[in-house]
């Protein structure tokens, strides 16, 4: 039997979300833990699920900080690794009246980025039912290597495979590049976690009920 329910790996980061504005009128920004992937974790862990988490962050105060906090809504941190010369990646929200939100990202590069192949954890990552990962993991070389590394080796092991697009455009050098990665993660999902606007923008229609031809 296998010891963890589900392992995850990619962004962990900090968002600043605007939720009020000063005396003077400037807008005031509150610090968050977030990152899609530890989202998923931190609802699976209140669940009562075994939960791990594979990333990086910077050996900063907001990298502590970040590690402190999921430890707390119990994700593993076994396999957080802090990165002593790149700070943990941040994105400014701004949300918009109709409840849409706009990011801008501070990761150039950031320590999310950094995570190698040889960081990969087999031995969780083989006593996981689950792995997730999402395409933030995948907008560079390094990154992409290490999780596609985990995917082979929870394919291995016989996990399921859960997908998350999260499509982020500003961390893309072109959207061809995320649609190349994100068809990549559907040809290897068993699970997929995808948003309305995400089928729009893949399949190039409105009507979610007709066929695509997506990945044909």
């Amino acid at each position: 039997m296998k010891g963890t329910d589900v392992t995850a790996l990619g962004e962990l980061l900090i968002d600043f979300i605007q939720n009020d504005e000063s005396r003077q009128g400037n807008p005031i920004f509150e610090a968050n833990p977030g990152g899609a992937p530890c989202n998923v974790l931190a609802m699976l862990a209140g669940l009562g699920h075994r939960v791990s988490f594979v990333g990086k962050v910077g050996k900063d105060s907001f990298g502590s900080w970040l590690k402190d906090v999921i430890g707390d809504v119990g994700i593993c941190t076994d396999h957080l690794y802090m990165d002593d010369k790149v700070h943990t990646t941040l994105a400014m929200v701004h949300t918009f009246s109709d409840g849409d939100r706009d990011f801008s990202f501070y990761r150039n590069p950031g320590a999310d980025m950094m995570l190698t192949e040889e960081e990969v954890p087999e031995e969780i990552i083989r006593d996981s039912k689950i792995f997730h990962f999402g395409t933030l993991s995948m907008t560079h070389e390094t990154v992409r290597k290490a999780t596609q590394k985990a995917i082979r080796i929870a394919k291995e092991a016989g996990a399921l495979i859960s997908f998350d697009p999260n499509l982020r455009p500003p961390l893309w050098e072109t959207l061809e590049d995320a649609r190349a990665q994100v068809i990549y993660g559907l040809g290897q999902c068993d699970i997929l976690k995808i948003s309305d606007n995400e089928i729009q923008w893949l399949s190039g229609k409105e009507d979610f009920t007709k066929r695509s031809g997506v990945g044909e």
